[in-house]
């Protein structure tokens, strides 16, 4: 939904109509996992996303400002994707969507193993991933 159309004032409201999907979700996950990516990129992801479903959420994630085009260093035919600070600032959220499926479902045991230093110490680990995401956004930008 764009920034202008909101449903109602509630902010739950306001914020799932960005990235309230499943999709909009993975596509931020992906690049929180890989920081830059391509449309081809997203299109392998193992959920198998609809081409038209993923430039419609890339378009929607970017009209908010979430994420952000960048020219590919290798090819003009192709752009990458990435996070801005607004979408980095997701990244508490998906933590806390991560620690409650460890909870309720069976999850690959190397996300297991990556969320003990999570629980251990939840705001320093949060807050080491943004400081890195922050710092490749940065330093990608001191380039453009």
């Amino acid at each position: 939904m764009p920034l202008n159309q909101k449903r109602s004032e509630c902010p739950i409201s306001c914020s799932l109509d960005i990235w309230g999907d499943k999709w909009s979700l993975l596509i931020i996950r992906d690049l929180i996992n890989h920081k830059k990516c391509t449309y081809g990129d997203f299109l392998k992801s193992g959920e198998g996303i609809a081409t038209n479903i993923l430039a419609s959420r890339l378009q929607l994630l970017e009209e908010n400002e979430l994420i952000e085009k960048l020219n590919h260093p290798e090819s003009k035919a192709k752009v990458l994707y990435q996070l801005t600070y607004k979408g980095i600032d997701l990244l508490p959220i998906l933590v806390e969507i991560h620690l409650w499926a460890e909870k309720y479902f069976d999850i690959p045991k190397d996300l297991k193993e990556r969320l003990k230093a999570v629980k251990k110490d939840k705001e320093t680990a949060v807050r080491t991933l943004m400081k890195d995401l922050k710092k490749d956004l940065d330093s990608s930008k001191e380039k453009e």
